[in-house]
């Protein structure tokens, strides 16, 4: 059989790129599709600002002329400066269970990447810590949440094959939410006398508008406690400026915990929302007709909470702040009958950030692998 692989160069084929994963996962109950007008507008150059550091390409494969297969490369100028690294990323990669494909899709991301003198490829990776990133390896039988992909079993075969080996995991969990009668009382008294030795408070938000007044500090505040993080970059002020637009007009004022000192400077945050998963399989990559309400009930009701973002500044480290956090998430859980939380990725080797789940009844219950290749 004849395979091929183009260059996506029009909005046709880009739509056809987006689109890859739908046949594919049709049928399975824990893949979670994303917005098509989402996916189109991250490879836009004129809406996406992450093209001021980096360029990308992305790749279709055909088998006997019908679109099969996918794969984006990524070059991230911001992140080989800063990692004084010359490496390639690759990203958005979906393939039948067939050698002969990956094969061919891997090699036009080699070629383009020899081409730039890379020395390494790895992935998969987005732009920024804000896009999904890190390959399925272990819970294939749970459902995604809509800040990761889903794969099926066979994709890290088909990495393994084209000589990829393990750079890095990111690991998940599953917590459940305890009743405040049943919270540690010593923690609730510790969490109080926390607050009052470091001159520290929580932040009650009366409304969105209060949220987004915050909303750039949280951002830079993001960069610093991300700063030693695997593979992160930082944000330019249109990054920023870019997804303070694009997601926090849908930020719960309940579920935004953020922390501040005797100078109201935030040095805390955690992130969290409703769990959309359902709503978005339900959505079928479409807002219209009905997506946007399966998105919006979502918004109010469910008993499933996602963590997404949290992270301390560093000089107030091991003061108790994702103490203080955990213990008022709790109480806004609880408000809003909410039962599990899920915690998304985090790397498996930051314990600091998975202790914060010691309250809550962890199960780890996913993982992700980012694979690196040596280029000869």
């Amino acid at each position: 059989m004849s395979i091929t692989v183009k260059e996506v160069l029009n909005k046709k084929d880009l739509k056809t790129f987006v689109k890859i994963p739908f046949p594919m996962y049709k049928d399975n109950p824990y893949w979670v599709p994303q917005l098509i007008k989402d996916e189109m507008e991250i490879f836009d150059r004129a809406k996406n600002p992450a093209f001021e550091n980096a360029d990308a390409r992305l790749f279709l494969a055909f088998k006997d002329g019908k679109a099969v297969g996918r794969i984006a490369a990524i070059n991230s100028r911001v992140a080989n400066q800063k990692y004084h690294s010359k490496n390639l990323r690759f990203g958005w990669f979906d393939a039948p269970d067939d050698p002969d494909v990956a094969a061919a899709l891997f090699k036009v991301v080699e070629d383009w990447a020899k081409e730039l003198g890379m020395e390494t490829l790895t992935g998969p990776h987005g732009f920024c810590d804000l896009d999904p990133q890190g390959m399925l390896v272990e819970g294939f039988d749970q459902l995604a949440t809509i800040a990761g992909y889903y794969n099926f079993p066979y994709y890290q075969t088909l990495v393994e094959g084209q000589g990829f080996i393990k750079e890095i995991d990111y690991v998940e969990f599953r917590c459940q939410v305890p009743p405040m009668s049943a919270f540690p009382e010593k923690l609730l008294r510790l969490a109080e006398r926390i607050k009052e030795r470091g001159g520290l408070r929580v932040l009650k938000f009366s409304n969105k508008k209060e949220i987004l007044g915050r909303a750039e500090e949280f951002f830079h505040l993001l960069d610093e406690a991300f700063e030693e993080i695997y593979g992160a970059v930082p944000l330019t002020e249109k990054q920023i400026h870019y997804f303070i637009k694009k997601y926090f007009s849908y930020v719960d004022k309940d579920l935004f915990q953020a922390v501040v000192n005797e100078k109201d400077e935030m040095v805390g945050f955690m992130l969290s929302m409703p769990n959309f998963s359902k709503a978005f399989q339900k959505a079928n990559g479409r807002l219209l007709p009905l997506g946007w309400w399966h998105i919006m009930r979502a918004l109010k009701k469910s008993d499933i909470l996602d963590f997404y973002l949290a992270g301390i500044k560093k000089s107030y480290r091991g003061l108790g702040v994702d103490l203080l956090m955990v213990v008022q998430i709790a109480y806004a859980a609880n408000a809003k009958g909410i039962r599990f939380t899920e915690s998304n990725q985090e790397l498996e080797n930051n314990s600091k950030i998975q202790a914060q789940w010691k309250y809550f009844n962890p199960v780890q219950h996913k993982r992700k692998r980012i694979f690196k290749k040596v280029l000869k």
